[in-house]
This record gives C-alpha cells, sequence and structure tokens, in this order.
C-alpha cells in the first residue's frame, strides 16, 4: 500500500480495492506480484482481461479501422472526446466520393442501415470554441440537423479552467479505442510523416498541415467492457441520461486487424478532478511516480508538453543516483497554440534546466522527431515504456492539468513477476519502443534493437549513435531563452497550476526497497 495526505497534511493509508474481472467468470484479479505497478485503488482504477489488444501508430489506418467498425455496429457507439469535427475524412486513401467518407456522414449512414443502433457524441463545451475557430458550427447546432438515433452534445460539468481530454470510443461495448487521438482535424497522418503529404489538409481547405505523431490502443473483451462503463459513467454525467451495458453483442473484433498481443491483462488509469461533490482521481500520477520510482534501466516517454515539476524534480533525482535509470523523452519543439506556448513551453525550458543540471551520468535526452526535410513533426502521442515490463498509451500529458485538473484515461499492460506470459509482454513493450523510434530515426527496428544491444542496453547511447545529421532524424531540443514575462509564468505556473497531493516521496521510498531486493 501506498500512504497519501490529504490537503491538511494528514497521512491515510490507501488500500488496494479488490475489483472482479467483469462478467467473463475469470474471478477477481489476481493478488499483484510484489514489484507490480498497477494496482487497482492506487495506481488505476480496474485491471481487466483483453481477449485482444491493438495499437495504432499516427492516425491514417486508425481512422479508417474506426469507420470500418462504426459501420458494423450494432447497438452503440459512444464517441467521448476533447474534440470532435464530423467534416473529417476517415479514409482518404480509399477510393470513393469524399462525401461518404466524411465521419458525420458515415453516422449517418450507420443509423440509417440498422434501425437498433444508437450513436452518443459528447465533446468538451469549450471544445466549440475550437470548431468555431475552424469555421465549424458546434454541435449543439448540428445535433439538430442529425437524424433520430444520432446525438451530439456537450458536457460542462467539469471544474473552471479544465476540460474533458479523455479520448475514447466504445462499440458495444465489445470493442474500445482509447488513447491520445482525438476524432477531428489535424490528426491525419501516416508513419511516414511526409513534409508535404497531398490528404494531410482540413476539411474544404486545400493548404497543407504540418506532420503529427500519436498513438492511440484497441481492445475487446472485458477490457473494452470497463472502458464502457467509463464512457456511460462520463455520458450520464454529461447530458444526465442513464445508458445500460450492451450485453447481446458477440466479439466484433475487426477482421484486418492484427492484434499486438491477446488474452493479456489491461489496466484503466484515471484522472478524475474534485468537482459537484466528486473526490480527486489522481490514478495516472500516481501511476507516473511509480514508473520513475520502479525504473531499472531505461523509461522512454511520448509526450506533447514537459511541464510536471513534480515529475521532473523525481527524474532529476533519479538522474543523480549513480546507477540510476536513463530518460528519453520525446517533444514538439514548440506547443501549437499561444496560450499552450506561454504555459507549456516556459515551463519546459525552466524543468528542462533542472533535470539537466542534475543529469551529471548523462543519462537524459529531450528531443523532437523531424521529416526528411527537418521539418519537426508535432507529438501529441501520449506513451511511456518503463524498461521491458509496461507500457502505457493514454491521453494524459506531462503537465499539471492532465494530473488533476483535466479527465483522463490511460491504459496499460504489465509484465508481471512470475505469470506465465511475462517473457511474451517483455518482447511486446521492447517491440513497440523500437517500432516509434524507428519511425522517427528512419530506420528499422530491427536496427534500433541491434544499436541497444551493440551498446549494451544502453538506449540513450543506441539513439546517439543512430541520429543523423540530414534527413528524417530525432534532433535534441534547445530551449529559447524566456524574457522576464515567460520567466514569471514558469516559476509561479499561474497557467498550470498543480492540483494534486505530493506523494513522490512516499512511492520512492516503496519502490527503493523493491529495487534493492531484486538486487540483492
Amino acid at each position: 500500500m501506498i500512504e497519501s495526505a490529504d490537503a491538511a497534511g494528514t497521512t491515510a493509508r490507501v488500500p488496494p480495492v479488490p475489483v472482479p474481472h467483469g462478467s467473463d467468470g475469470r474471478g477477481p484479479v489476481p493478488a499483484p506480484s510484489d514489484d507490480a505497478l498497477l494496482v487497482p485503488g492506487e495506481t488505476c482504477w480496474r485491471i481487466e482481461r483483453a481477449d485482444r489488444h491493438a495499437v495504432f501508430v499516427d492516425a491514417a489506418d486508425y481512422f479508417a479501422t474506426l469507420k470500418r467498425a462504426v459501420l458494423r455496429a450494432e447497438r452503440r457507439v459512444l464517441f467521448i472526446g476533447w474534440d470532435f469535427d464530423p467534416r473529417i475524412r476517415l479514409d482518404p486513401r480509399a477510393p470513393g466520393p469524399a462525401r461518404e467518407d466524411r465521419l458525420g456522414r458515415v453516422l449517418e449512414r450507420a443509423v440509417a442501415a440498422n434501425p437498433r443502433l444508437e450513436i452518443g457524441v459528447l465533446q468538451w463545451d469549450l471544445g466549440m470554441v475550437v470548431a468555431l475557430t475552424r469555421r465549424m458550427a458546434p454541435l449543439v447546432l448540428l445535433d439538430r440537423r442529425t437524424p433520430d438515433r444520432l446525438r451530439l452534445t456537450v458536457d460542462t460539468h467539469h471544474p473552471i479552467g479544465g476540460a474533458h481530454h479523455q479520448k475514447i470510443v466504445v462499440i458495444d461495448d465489445c470493442l474500445a479505442f482509447a488513447g491520445g487521438i482525438d476524432v477531428t482535424a489535424d490528426r491525419w497522418d501516416t508513419p511516414e510523416h511526409r513534409t508535404r503529404h497531398p490528404l494531410r489538409h482540413r476539411p474544404h481547405s486545400t493548404r497543407l498541415r504540418g506532420p503529427w505523431h500519436d498513438v492511440t490502443s484497441l481492445v475487446s473483451g472485458p477490457a473494452a467492457r470497463a472502458i464502457g462503463d467509463l464512457a456511460r459513467e462520463r455520458w450520464e454525467s454529461g447530458t444526465g441520461d442513464h445508458l445500460e451495458p450492451v450485453t447481446d453483442v458477440e466479439a466484433c473484433w475487426p477482421d484486418d486487424v492484427e492484434p499486438f498481443l491477446t488474452d493479456v491483462d489491461v489496466a484503466v488509469s484515471r484522472t478524475r478532478p474534485e468537482h459537484g461533490g466528486t473526490e480527486l482521481v489522481h490514478e495516472i500520477e500516481l501511476l507516473w511516480l511509480a514508473v520513475i520510482a520502479a525504473a531499472r534501466r531505461t523509461v522512454y516517454i511520448e509526450t506533447q508538453y514537459f511541464a510536471n515539476r513534480r515529475i521532473a524534480e523525481a527524474i532529476a533525482e533519479r538522474l543523480q543516483e549513480e546507477d540510476g535509470p536513463e530518460f528519453v523523452v520525446l517533444n514538439p519543439r514548440t506547443a501549437a497554440a499561444w496560450l499552450e506556448v506561454k504555459a507549456m513551453d516556459t515551463a519546459r525550458a525552466k524543468l528542462l534546466d533542472l533535470v539537466r543540471r542534475a543529469d551529471r551520468y548523462d543519462r537524459f535526452r529531450l528531443m523532437v522527431p523531424v521529416t526528411e526535410e527537418r521539418r519537426p513533426v508535432y507529438v501529441h502521442a501520449k506513451v511511456t515504456c518503463l524498461d521491458d515490463r509496461l507500457l502505457r498509451i493514454g491521453s494524459s500529458n506531462l503537465n499539471n492539468r492532465s494530473m488533476g485538473l483535466d479527465t483522463e484515461c490511460d491504459v496499460s499492460i504489465e509484465a508481471r513477476t512470475g505469470d506465465p506470459r511475462e517473457h511474451e509482454v517483455r518482447a511486446a513493450v521492447l517491440a513497440l519502443r523500437h517500432r516509434l523510434l524507428g519511425e522517427h530515426l528512419g530506420v528499422d527496428a530491427d536496427e534500433v534493437a541491434a544499436a541497444v544491444e551493440r551498446c549494451d542496453g544502453s538506449l540513450v547511447r543506441a539513439i546517439d549513435s543512430l541520429v543523423r545529421p540530414v534527413g528524417r532524424s530525432l534532433v535534441p531540443f534547445e530551449p529559447p531563452e524566456l524574457d522576464p514575462v515567460e520567466r514569471l509564468l514558469a516559476e509561479t505556473e499561474l497557467l498550470d497550476a498543480e492540483h494534486t497531493p505530493d506523494r513522490w516521496r512516499r512511492v520512492k521510498q516503496a519502490f527503493a526497497g523493491r529495487r534493492r531486493r531484486q538486487r540483492g
């Protein structure tokens, strides 16, 4: 168990919560092994079995699969999103009229073809402001034009300044997508990340958009039903309407999707702010702290921001250990909007200085992927690979609001010591890490793995050896000089304040003991 401190500084014991696997008859979740990071009631909400688990790197294949899955849905589809644009094309590489490929048209066709099907779209209310900047009518207006059984609505149930940031699609409670990809404009891209792609543009515009890197996951079985529970909870909170689970639809895995893993436990971790009588849930932050505390060799991170002081300080502490782990962080070169630049880029510059001063053994890299013509790729993915033992894909960023102000949903798999499938899961975690790095470095995943082996397991040295001065590669991030106002924002965190109690010391102490026992 990990102790927690409330706002008044009182220490309380937080016991793990036993959670059933669902209605599949598997029984309760087994007791976690001594080195488990994923513990229901602490670092995650629930652990459920996924019959199949897949990973989509970049949005092109995800959107195409989503289109086919929606058109095959039998009873219900729920979209829970930060942003949503019904005008986007889902599969622009496929032949056929553009109009029939647009998201809104696909949803209309789905409900028209199936009288039993209902589709709900729940968007963060201030996301309407984003929609207006793209000259799109808000969902509340679009909802008046949609057919029966297709409901588009907004969620106003959040603290002032907070956002609903989850990116979830649940189909018939038997299939669930969850990760970092919003079903909206500017997300579509392929892993090639061409500097200019003729299909990478906003609806009704010919202006090409920049390269965009993103990741999401797909699960089926009890894990999908768990994410369905979360989606229906959000729907009820936002609309007041209660939805019963879908129970009469069997396996619905897309035939053309190759599973990443099968028959694997998947943990769902959340952030839910204190608001309207609900208590703060910060499982995602606790998992971040556990990952840093438990790391033995390498933590690989893809994140839109590097702006959380608590996490940066925890990384800095581990970097000062003589035999501590390496940390590799991939970021975009700059945030996308002016306010984000002022809030997140200024914090990144300050925290990067803190971490680099602590990096006495040269084990930290903060890097930016670039295209063949050296144009920065915007990193929107939220991925963590801890050694070869844990993979997390979600909606949460490394900033303060993702830890306690916004709603977030991350999904993780863990290689548990003594599990018969331990080595298979470990191999899968490394395979995805090397696939992602190979994409960014412009080499095959096997070449990344070989470089790591040549460098005696050091991911930092492997990356250094594969970085190229020309063409597609990774480049070190160099922060700009901050003016006095920007330094003030970075110091005071006025635009991205902390919202959670600090439990780093307790988490670190718990995992330090585990690491000592494992070394002994």
